[in-house]
């Protein structure tokens, strides 16, 4: 069984999700590991990792305006100690994913045709998140 490490450090211009997948599946096909499980884990509490449809931006700003609707900014919350958008970004990083697993088959993502690994930034301020990289396989 071998295994590979990498992090990447994908910039944010705000809210929005963010396409990680070519850098990703770079690592991927640098690591010559044909068969196994590639973990994607998400370094940070106020943005999150989603594989989404890649083919229509419509569906990531349907998914922004969701999860703006449904956790919004407000003073409201006990927690705003980096501005208003501080404890609705946990709550939508706490109701989406920090870690996700990807299969790996004959050295390439599993990924279905439309799908695409996002981080999904839930700060209006940019940021540079870090997406640590880890596959286990043969």
């Amino acid at each position: 069984m071998k295994q590979a490490f990498h992090t990447i450090t994908v910039p944010t211009r705000g809210a929005g999700l963010y396409e990680c997948t070519d850098a990703v599946a770079a690592f991927v096909r640098e690591a010559r590991i044909a068969d196994g499980l590639l973990t994607c884990f998400v370094r940070h509490t106020s943005a999150s990792l989603v594989i989404q449809e890649n083919a229509d931006p419509d569906v990531q700003r349907d998914l922004q305006d969701f999860f703006a609707h449904l956790a919004t900014s407000g003073p409201r919350f006990r927690h705003t100690a980096e501005g208003p958008d501080d404890m609705p970004s946990h709550i939508r990083a706490a109701l989406t994913q920090t870690s996700i697993g990807i299969p790996l088959h004959k050295g390439r993502l599993a990924l279905g045709t439309w799908q695409g690994i996002y981080v999904f930034e839930h700060r209006a301020a940019p940021h540079r998140r870090e997406v640590a990289l880890h596959i286990i396989g043969e």
